[in-house]
């Protein structure tokens, strides 16, 4: 607000104008680029006799990954990796709502050549991945064509995770296992100890 002279003489407040900009709308694909450095995964596990077992998808190139995407407007980082690992994998279960794990992806930006590779000298962009562990309860097929949603052990989790990649992401994308194994037996734990004792 300006100061100003009121309708008295007396010096006061007055109201700025205002102009009315104009309205924009944006489709939800433009925001999600906007915000396209925020991404979630879905760690998704099930137990078994044999151990714990990891789903993972493939992406549109081929790799392994988890189920994984942009953080949306209006749902938290653990809702829209529920919803990613629905979309994905066809996954139903629980999800937890604090994150246990991050990590970073760096991926090349810009102009592509024919053979879909970057082009020398394009910006490199940086994702941060909130991951959210997911046990899952039961699978439908997948919303997504071509993801083959697959259970692996979490051995086999680490080298398809690793295959064809840069190591140091694929080391990343190994050691994201790694402390959801530990996540996993640290809450197993408590459970078994909660159970078992005296009430």
């Amino acid at each position: 607000m300006g100061a100003g002279v009121a309708g008295n003489g007396v010096r006061g407040l007055t109201r700025p104008q205002t102009h009315l900009l104009p309205v924009k709308f944006f489709r939800l694909s433009q925001l999600r680029r906007l915000r396209g450095c925020e991404q979630v995964a879905a760690v998704c596990y099930r137990l078994r006799s044999t151990g714990i077992e990891f789903l993972l998808v493939r992406t549109n190139s081929g790799h392994w990954t988890f189920p994984k995407g942009n953080a949306e407007p209006g749902l938290t980082y653990a809702q829209a990796a529920a919803l990613e690992a629905f979309e994905e994998a066809g996954v139903h279960g629980r999800i937890e709502e604090a994150s246990f794990a991050q990590y970073v992806r760096r991926k090349r930006g810009g102009r592509r050549s024919s053979a879909t590779r970057p082009v020398e000298g394009s910006a490199e962009k940086e994702m941060t991945i909130q991951a959210h562990l997911c046990e899952v309860s039961r699978l439908d097929p997948p919303q997504e064509s071509g993801r083959n949603p697959t259970w692996f052990s979490a051995e086999k989790a680490k080298r398809r995770l690793c295959e064809d990649r840069v190591p140091d992401f694929g080391a990343e994308l190994a050691r994201v296992v790694d402390r959801a194994v530990s996540r996993i037996r640290r809450l197993r734990s408590t459970n078994i100890t909660a159970t078992n004792e005296p009430q």
